[in-house]
């Protein structure tokens, strides 16, 4: 039999809770993340564990900007590590910050981590729909600072053309994934539908989702007054809910560590292989706007380090912001509609809900529940911005060999596809074709603008939208379409059908 590294991470305990709205307002998130922990703490079955942490990874909390989250978390515990450390605003967060940790336990420097998070925003809509502000604790004495840093990921001309929105960056290159595959728009938008059915089963099975209403894939493909047009080809039903109360935690020790604690060998689930890699920033830099490199490439560097295949995982649960980030997965993957599993153990984020940064946390737990209970391998992906970030994890009750990725190696091997140059500035009557195209809808259904992303002749892309070629788009496939471009004011572009 082989020996198991003793650093080798695994988690022993977890903890999640959904508070109800019926139930009154949510405790504040700092309260959430302690309870969660403490939760965590006791799953293990180990009475010294909570006692014996020594880094505590906070997620970044979009509900409230705390002054010092992990610190405030430690002292609602009573325990003081030695390392504490939020993260990002980013759907990779959760994952990463339990990568961190296992890096840390694998070069010596950590036995035992808390990764926990926690959202109230459902109860800060409420508060401040009724004219009030939550009185929460250990505000941080320069406010809220900003959730992103736009100049980082926004460039001047996508900033100008307002793609802001991921419902609609999301929804641009899924139109450029169905046109690849040939499939036509109405095809496109019942098979996503089927999909997230499966997914909305998930979630009425689960009793920690937020929306555990069963809706079949007809109902979540048809546009209606409740289920409203958000951008093409997505609805309401078929993008992420944010405004949700959750909290979720995992602690996570070294294989040694949970030796000297007792913690039993049926409650370890091992991290047995991780990745990460970026596609480029802005969108219409891509190399291919119908597929993601970094999906591919990420997502077969963590299977190989545990040495297997994704026909040998069990438990899937695929980021799900919007269809596209569960299709092009699957893509990266090589498994299609006709596989059997579904490719979300909690629901997803449309019906599990997607407390901001922290979704991953969740599927990471419910994956462990699982996998105590039937054994095996579970892999879980996490998308962070335009679908720009993705991490990815494996995970099984059979401990093995572990060793970190070479980040910059997997980067690399992205980063061989060359980017497109992207034009901020064009002529009158520029000529191109649509590369990627939607619709985006108000709030009341009507449609707004087109937004398409266009291929040049002189082998660069430009953005451009349109209020008044909204009709020309609905009338058959849009994409490769001939399109005249012309500047508009303020750094834009608008464009005409031929």
């Amino acid at each position: 039999m082989t020996a198991i590294d003793p650093r080798s991470p695994c988690i022993v305990g977890i903890g999640r809770r959904t508070w109800r709205a019926i139930n009154g307002d949510a405790p504040e998130p700092l309260d959430m993340s302690a309870y969660v922990a403490t939760m965590a703490a006791d799953d293990s079955g180990s009475v010294r564990l909570l006692r014996s942490i020594d880094a505590i990874h906070a997620v970044h909390c979009a509900s409230w900007a705390y002054d010092d989250l992990p610190t405030r978390v430690a002292g609602r515990l009573g325990i003081e590590p030695s390392h504490v450390e939020t993260s990002m605003l980013a759907g990779t967060s959760g994952q990463r910050m339990i990568t961190s940790a296992a890096e840390r336990m694998l070069a010596g420097h950590c036995r035992a981590a808390l990764i926990v998070g926690a959202e109230a925003l459902a109860t800060k809509k409420r508060l401040l729909d009724a004219g009030t502000r939550p009185a929460w604790s250990h505000t941080s004495p320069t406010g809220p600072e900003p959730i992103i840093d736009l100049s980082a990921w926004t460039s001047e001309t996508e900033f100008a053309h307002n793609l802001l929105a991921p419902s609609l960056t999301f929804a641009l290159v899924d139109s450029a994934r169905r046109a690849a595959l040939g499939i036509d728009a109405d095809a496109n938008r019942s098979a996503a539908a089927r999909i997230l059915a499966a997914c909305n089963r998930a979630a009425v099975d689960n009793r920690h989702a937020w929306l555990r209403t069963q809706r079949d894939a007809d109902e979540i493909a048809t546009p209606t007054t409740e289920n409203r047009m958000i951008s093409t080809p997505y609805t309401k039903y078929m993008v992420a809910i944010m405004n949700v109360d959750m909290a979720a935690a995992v602690i996570l020790t070294t294989h040694e560590m949970a030796d000297e604690l007792g913690i039993e060998t049926e409650r370890r689930v091992y991290l047995r292989g991780w990745s990460f890699g970026r596609d480029s920033t802005h969108l219409a830099e891509r190399p291919f706007l119908d597929r993601s490199p970094a999906m591919a490439e990420a997502s077969q560097d963590a299977l190989r380090q545990a040495g297997i295949s994704v026909d040998d995982v069990e438990h899937l649960d695929l980021y799900s912001c919007f269809p596209s980030s569960l299709t092009f997965a699957a893509d990266a993957l090589g498994i299609g509609p006709e596989d059997t599993r579904a490719f979300s153990v909690t629901g997803g984020l449309p019906y599990h809900g997607g407390p901001s940064s922290n979704y991953t946390t969740h599927s990471i737990a419910e994956v462990v529940d699982r996998l105590r209970t039937s054994g095996g391998y579970g892999l879980v992906s996490g998308v962070g911005m335009h679908m720009t970030k993705h991490s990815w994890a494996v995970y099984s009750d059979r401990p093995g060999p572990v060793t970190p990725p070479d980040y910059e190696a997997v980067q690399a091997r992205i980063d061989r596809h060359h980017p497109f140059h992207v034009r901020p500035r064009l002529e009158q009557g520029t000529p191109g074709t649509i590369a990627a195209a939607s619709v985006t809808h108000a709030r009341s259904g009507t449609p707004s603008a087109a937004v398409i992303i266009a291929d040049l002749c002189d082998g660069t892309r430009a953005y451009a939208h349109a209020t008044d070629a909204i009709a020309a788009l609905g009338e058959g496939d849009p994409i490769g379409r001939h399109i005249q471009i012309r500047p508009a004011g303020a750094g834009t572009h608008t464009f005409h059908v031929d």
